[in-house]
């Protein structure tokens, strides 16, 4: 399906980044006061005894957070935690040692987490911050405060189970006193209590046990709408308060959210595309413009393809990344629509969606580390080239196809592409260069303010032909995909103002007025042949191509 034009991409202009959402400070505060007020519940009762810990992690959120409501409602006061930890902002990926999280989704958590602190403060709690590792952490912290439990939303992939492990062992060594002072009791150990959080669907509530999830999505969609239902958002009490009565002083106070200096990290501020804004508020804000104010949902499957512009798609990918975003919440936000405004093929398709980043974080549950390995979940085995200078053109928006050039170039900028873009540009780094998709994974893996390794992982081994795919060798033809999604050029020419000046129709087939292409496409059609023509004579003769055993 072609993308229809987005009437959002006049607004992008050459010299200015678009706030995403485009939101004042008072009207998005007045969007989240009015969803936090419909979801606040005064006859909620808590009937718990002692401290409860929240360790926050990927659920920077207030709404719709169980591992709070949980802990407030086991406990007579709520201590939330959150660790910064250094194998997460300084650490570096698995395979090839880039950045583990980039200057720009650092920005945007350390945005998320100043965003929870105040609505915590809102609710009557406060959010402790601590530098470090968890399982070093939280134990002294529960000690410090004699919580019974610590409460946290449970991850499926390997370096966040590992923590969590590290965490319940960290526990086991530590012992607090049971009941009150005139009736002393044997002391007990606090425990990790884990919650599932994550998805529209609850794993609890899929048709089948994790480890017989088909292996084709289709089957999983149809299994779960006929047989599952999605979960109401939890309700919220008026307060969460109060926190726990010993001094924060005595355990180093509430402690400062970092920076990116004090992370070492830096950014220059794009004057391109678009600039998302961190925490629950601003994603309660999207919703509220995307759905309601700009009414763009009831045509959403119409124009999703896009890639120029704030208002093609949802946007939300970044707050669902980081749990600043309930998928429940969106989910009836959609039924809300449907029952207010309209019900139609497009509003059925975010939650279409919806079910697609729930399967892949239940296939990550199911596969483990497979989704990270070179051969995939269904072990493939093929030939893949890891040559530094292909790679890095790709990298940079140097390959001389202007299509893969402006997408990655947006990457670079702001943190973002579109779905469209990211499906384009995989299918040329493991196609046509015939590069180890894990290079490319791991690159988005430091850039995109959406990345969750799941999903992340899940779509790249789909898009390389080694993870759940009935169609074994995605090709996405570029010439095709530019008349398609970008027909007059302009996403490109946005990217690549160089290219303005060209006749529409030449912007994405430029020939010598651009740089020269660093490989040639497996399948040539139409237009691309002649610009080909001029790059063969400098192309050297040892290319590689990538072979399939």
């Amino acid at each position: 399906m072609s993308a229809a034009p987005s009437s959002s991409s006049s607004r992008l202009v050459r010299g200015a980044a678009v706030p995403v959402p485009s939101l004042g400070t008072d009207e998005a505060c007045a969007v989240a006061d009015d969803a936090f007020q419909r979801y606040t519940s005064p006859s909620l009762r808590r009937g718990g005894a002692g401290v409860a810990v929240v360790w926050f992690r990927n659920d920077l959120r207030v709404l719709d957070n169980e591992a709070l409501l949980r802990a407030w409602a086991a406990s007579e006061a709520v201590l939330p935690v959150y660790c910064v930890d250094p194998r997460i902002f300084s650490g570096s990926t698995h395979y090839f040692g880039f950045p583990k999280t980039g200057a720009l989704r650092a920005q945007f958590l350390i945005e998320c987490l100043g965003d929870l602190k105040q609505s915590l403060r809102k609710k009557g709690l406060d959010l402790l911050v601590r530098h470090g590792k968890p399982e070093e952490i939280l134990p002294s912290i529960a000690k410090a405060v004699s919580a019974h439990t610590i409460y946290a939303h449970k991850e499926t992939c390997s370096e966040e189970l590992l923590v969590e492990r590290l965490v319940s062992k960290g526990l086991e060594q530590v012992q607090i006193a049971k009941g009150g002072a005139s009736v002393p009791k044997k002391p007990l150990n606090p425990r990790l209590q884990l919650i599932w959080g994550a998805t529209m669907y609850h794993v609890d509530d899929l048709p089948f046990p994790v480890n017989n999830l088909p292996d084709v999505y289709t089957q999983f969609r149809k299994a779960v709408e006929s047989k599952s239902s999605v979960r109401n958002c939890t309700k919220l009490p008026p307060s969460l308060g109060p926190l726990p009565s010993s001094s924060i002083d005595e355990i180093g106070g509430w402690g400062t959210i970092p920076t990116l200096e004090s992370l070492g990290l830096s950014v220059t501020k794009s004057e391109k595309g678009m600039y998302f804004i961190g925490g629950e508020n601003a994603a309660l804000g999207r919703v509220h413009e995307y759905f309601w104010k700009k009414d763009q949902l009831k045509d959403y499957k119409v124009t999703r393809n896009g890639m120029l512009g704030p208002d093609y798609s949802t946007k939300f990918s970044p707050w669902l990344a980081s749990g600043s975003l309930s998928p429940r919440y969106i989910c009836e936000e959609v039924k809300r629509y449907e029952k207010q405004r309209v019900a139609n093929d497009s509003t059925y398709w975010v939650l279409f969606e919806l079910i697609w980043r729930d399967y892949f974080r239940f296939l990550s549950a199911k596969y483990g580390n497979a989704i990270f390995h070179l051969e995939g979940p269904r072990k493939v085995v093929s030939k893949w080239s890891q040559d530094q200078a292909l790679f890095e053109s790709w990298r940079d928006g140097r390959t001389g196809y202007p299509l893969i050039d402006a997408n990655m170039r947006e990457l670079s900028a702001t943190g973002f592409m579109s779905n469209r873009g990211r499906q384009i540009v995989c299918s040329f780094l493991v196609r046509d260069m015939g590069i180890d998709w894990r290079m490319g994974a791991e690159w988005f893996e430091t850039c995109l303010l959406d990345y969750d390794p799941a999903s992340n992982y899940g779509n790249w081994t789909y898009g390389a032909g080694v993870g759940n795919d009935p169609r074994e060798d995605r090709y996405f033809s570029i010439p095709k995909q530019a008349k398609s999604y970008d027909p007059e050029g302009e996403y490109v020419a946005y990217w690549l103002p160089e290219l303005r000046s060209l006749a529409k129709e030449r912007r994405n087939f430029p020939g010598a007025s651009y740089i020269r292409q660093t490989v040639p496409l497996k399948f040539d059609v139409g237009n691309q042949k002649k610009d080909q023509q001029f790059n063969r004579q400098r192309r050297p003769n040892n290319m590689y191509r990538r072979q399939v055993k």
